[in-house]
């Protein structure tokens, strides 16, 4: 029996009025747009295109109830492309709104989605056919509109029809200052600095944080970016003809505030430049985080806990408590491999005794460098050159190598980041630095080592940095020397459910064969799995359709090669192993909900990394 609407994730069909207004929600109440309105996904993989009419009041994007409902997997940019812009598409996703002025239903899609004819025709059957009231097609944009044209039979109104004619159209009033940027024709490829106010001529699919957005063409308030936007808090608003109007502020920081009756766009006064700066460094002094620059041993992962963060970094302290809870046997049937970690004080001394210390505080202060994000990602990969070719203290080399050779012989090692960046509160810093694997050679430890220190300037940890409030100048990178593990499978887990957020007890299994590498990066498509501990029962949500692995090149690094897809990467058995010890580590870190990678070899489980999860 199906739950009553109110409750329900979704329904089937629409009966009445009544069903809609259950599911149903409106933003911008009392204001231009007070449209109840739903979200739809029709499924074209499933018989007779089944169709989804969501509950709108749980799900705020189609791609959270897609994830949620299991439908499929596919997240952020990889949705988008595969469900708004290919006609090949497998879901059709859009919104049916109750239009008052008309007295009558209206569907239509995102003013970016390149829907075909067909596809309107399809949508249209669909939903008639399980929606109780007739339903009219709403263009959104001069290429759909074209698309309708050639369907005479096809009830639908004209672009524009129901909007007023306005030059502007507030979409979130806030106020804000950045510099003005114009961007023509959106591309997977520009770069966006959270500091820009930016005109876009043509609506962008998505967005990373920025401090101002205007459309040049009238956009619903229900598209994607409008609801960040929201979110951020930032001024958003349609103006006719900006990018004409204000082609001459290009470049020059400027004060944007949207009002219900009009809005403001000028170059900023001294005062309100000196006052966002001062918003920009407080906010920045309220995330820096500790660092211990006196610490000098190279010490033992097993004599790490997690408040010698200060030292070594989130990434080896944490894990050096996992260690400590399987002597005490808190966590069981696990094995952290044997390591040892660089504190801080040799990045810093690596960094005073090159002259890159002052290097980076001149860059840092750089006006180009702090306004100009490609120009940004240039010096950046200019800096790493910098710091891969500097020279490392005699002592501290020598020390290093005698240290791994006593404590970890001459297995092959990871060399891996681990930063006070990362694992804070609201900022994972999950993926952003750089792990070099399989080290063999002296030379080539000492190498891995300057690339993980580099790594702490990659243009990615940069800009999340900065977007989360970080002050760079007080970001250090230990490094983690590690016994490296021959994976015969590898993958993240997280100890709860990431697709659907009213499943918090379940287990999440990402799964690779092989080092874990790709599973992290997320360049192939892996075996992912739930386990539900009140059945103690393993839901299988894909499998891994990857026809290699990656392992260890017996002169270092890694290698690929050929396998079988046929056949599971882990079996139930392991599966639940692997979540039972994911709920005692969670225990230890006194509840977190945790992301934890780790690898197989036969029956034995290694835990490599346990840091908290961030929900995305």
């Amino acid at each position: 029996m199906q739950p009553a609407a109110a409750q329900a994730r979704f329904v089937n069909r629409l009966a009445n009025r009544a069903a809609f207004d259950q599911l149903a929600r409106t933003y911008y109440e009392g204001r231009f747009a007070a449209l109840p309105h739903l979200m739809f996904v029709i499924d074209r993989a499933a018989p007779k295109d089944k169709v989804y009419y969501v509950n709108s009041r749980r799900y705020s994007f189609h791609s959270e109830f897609v994830n949620a409902n299991y439908l499929s997997l596919e997240r952020g940019a990889t949705f988008f492309k595969n469900n708004y812009l290919d006609a090949k598409r497998r879901f059709i996703v859009g919104t049916i709104a109750y239009q008052p002025k008309l007295n009558q239903f209206t569907f239509e899609y995102w003013e970016g989605d390149l829907a075909t004819a067909a596809i309107i025709r399809e949508t249209h059957a669909a939903l008639q056919s399980s929606f109780f009231a007739p339903l009219t097609f709403k263009p959104n944009s001069a290429r759909q509109e074209e698309e309708a044209v050639a369907l005479n039979d096809l009830p639908r109104l004209k672009l524009g029809e129901l909007d007023p004619k306005r030059d502007y159209q507030s979409l979130h009033n806030a106020t804000n200052a950045g510099v003005l940027r114009i961007v023509s024709r959106f591309s997977d490829d520009l770069i966006f600095d959270r500091n820009e106010i930016v005109i876009f001529r043509e609506a962008p699919l998505t967005l990373t944080p920025v401090s101002g957005v205007i459309t040049t063409t009238m956009a619903t308030p229900l598209a994607h970016v409008n609801l960040l936007a929201k979110g951020w808090g930032i001024p958003n608003a349609f103006i006719k003809d900006a990018a004409e109007k204000y082609a001459a502020l290009v470049g020059k920081f400027v004060y944007f505030e949207t009002r219900a009756d009009g809005f403001t766009l000028r170059p900023t006064t001294t005062n309100e430049a000196a006052e966002r700066g001062r918003q920009l460094a407080k906010r920045s002094d309220l995330l820096t985080p500790a660092a211990d620059l006196e610490w000098k041993e190279l010490t033992e992962l097993k004599a790490q806990r997690r408040t010698d963060v200060k030292r070594f970094g989130a990434k080896a302290a944490n894990l050096g408590e996992v260690a400590f809870a399987t002597k005490l046997k808190t966590v069981r049937d696990i094995t952290v491999p044997d390591g040892f970690s660089l504190p801080f004080f040799y990045y810093e001394q690596f960094l005073q005794e090159n002259g890159f210390d002052t290097t980076i505080l001149e860059l840092l202060g750089h006006d180009r460098f702090n306004h100009d994000a490609a120009y940004r990602k240039e010096q950046l990969a200019a800096l790493r050159a910098k710091l891969q070719a500097g020279k490392l203290n005699e002592a501290f080399a020598r020390n290093v190598v005698a240290r791994k050779r006593a404590l970890l012989g001459d297995a092959g090692v990871f060399v891996r980041s681990s930063t006070n960046a990362e694992d804070l509160p609201n900022f994972s810093g999950a993926g952003l630095y750089t792990t070099v694997p399989n080290v063999r050679e002296d030379a080539t430890l000492l190498e891995a080592v300057k690339t993980v220190w580099a790594s702490l300037w990659n243009f990615a940890a940069y800009e999340a940095r900065e977007s989360a409030g970080i002050n760079h100048s007080a970001v250090y990178a230990a490094v983690l020397i590690q016994t490296g593990v021959k994976a015969e499978a590898a993958g993240v887990l997280i100890t709860t459910n990431p697709f659907d957020k009213a499943d918090r007890a379940s287990v999440y299994v990402n799964a690779q064969r092989g080092l874990g590498i790709r599973v992290v990066e997320g360049r192939r498509v892996p075996e992912q799995l739930l386990y539900q501990p009140r059945t103690q029962s393993v839901k299988v949500l894909t499998r891994s359709n990857d026809d290699t692995m990656l392992t260890f090149d017996e002169r270092g690094g890694v290698r690929e090669f050929k396998v079988e897809t046929e056949r599971a990467v882990l079996t139930d058995a392991v599966v639940k192993r692997l979540a039972r010890a994911a709920l005692q580590i969670e225990g230890v870190f006194r509840g977190a909900k945790q992301d934890i990678e780790w690898v197989t070899v036969g029956s034995q489980i290694y835990i490599v990394q346990s840091r908290p999860y961030v929900e995305r």
